[in-house]
Order: C-alpha cells, then sequence, then structure tokens
C-alpha cells in the first residue's frame, strides 16, 4: 500500500514539474518578444534622435498616415520602454521562481528514488 502512495506521489509530482517547465517556456516565449519589441524601439528612439528640428514624424493609423508632433511621439516610444523594461524585470522574476519550484520538485522525485535505489 505504501509502494502504491509512493507511486502516486511520484506520478503527481512528475505532472506538476511538466506542468512548471510548459509555463516556464510560455514565460521565455513571452520574454523573447518583449526584447525584440524593446530592440525595435529602441532602435525607433535613436532614430528620433537624428531627427532635425522641424522634421515631420508620421503614425500610421490603420490605412493612413498622420502627422504626429515630435514630443509625443518621442514620449510614446519611451512609455513603451518603461513599460517594457518593468515587463521583463516582471518576467525574470516569475522564471526565478519557476525555476526554485522546480528545483524543489526534482529534489522531492530525487529523495523519493534515492531509497530504492540504495537497496538495490
Amino acid at each position: 500500500m505504501a509502494d502504491a502512495q509512493a507511486q502516486e506521489k511520484m506520478r503527481s509530482l512528475s505532472e506538476e514539474y511538466t506542468k512548471l517547465q510548459q509555463e516556464q517556456q510560455t514565460l521565455i516565449g513571452n520574454q523573447q518578444r518583449l526584447n525584440a519589441q524593446k530592440t525595435e524601439n529602441e532602435g525607433v528612439k535613436k532614430e528620433f534622435e537624428k531627427l532635425k528640428e522641424g522634421e515631420v514624424i508620421y503614425k500610421m493609423v490603420g490605412p493612413v498616415l498622420l502627422k504626429q508632433e515630435t514630443f509625443e511621439a518621442d514620449s510614446t516610444v519611451k512609455g513603451r520602454l518603461d513599460f517594457i523594461e518593468k515587463e521583463m524585470t516582471r518576467l525574470e522574476d516569475e522564471i526565478q521562481e519557476s525555476n526554485g519550484k522546480m528545483d524543489k520538485i526534482k529534489d522531492q522525485i530525487m529523495a523519493m528514488q534515492a531509497p530504492p535505489q540504495a537497496a538495490a
């Protein structure tokens, strides 16, 4: 009976570990997407720095290009970069937390496997 409980516990831990791995893959995918957005917005910011006084910026809204004030466009890009930085920090924290949970489960699985291996 104890053997059946141990197997059930092992199965439960394995399922939880697999679930955490899948969640972590999603987090890493989101982190990569944010990295791409950050790079793109940093490029836009550099282009804004190259603008000369009086040059016009256009914003695409649907199929139409609308004139936009330089300070407004620059402010929008800076806001996006701030948001992306905060999201990246949040994702890094979640990934670290997930790693910690995965390590605990891995240790539990290894501890459960150790006694049978020692007996063999």
